[in-house]
């Protein structure tokens, strides 16, 4: 089986109302005290790219085996796809987006 890394996008009232409306409110998880998230799953190549990308980006590989410090605009952008392709799988299409306006 492939090891997936996710990425965490944390999802405030504002967000959680969009991913209501694209009909994608079940995949927020609640993580705590009401706080929600969405992960978006990257595989080990999808991984690689994103921390050369973006080098203050880090792999937690002590606790939660996922890709932390994505500047905020980029988190921004992943999470307009998840909305525009009402998927969470939209990895692929958002390095595609940033190597075509790099």
């Amino acid at each position: 089986m492939v090891e997936k890394y996710p990425i965490n996008i944390w999802i405030n009232d504002e967000r959680y109302e969009k991913l209501r409306q694209a009909g994608l409110a079940d995949m927020a998880e609640e993580v705590l005290a009401g706080m929600r998230v969405i992960k978006l799953q990257c595989t080990e190549k999808q991984k690689d790219e994103i921390l050369r990308l973006y080098p203050m980006a880090k792999f937690d590989t002590a606790t939660t085996k996922s890709i932390e410090l994505i500047p905020s605009d980029a988190k921004e952008e992943m999470f307009n796809l998840v909305i525009r392709r009402k998927s969470l799988d939209v990895i692929d299409e958002f390095l595609k987006n940033v190597k075509k306006s790099g």
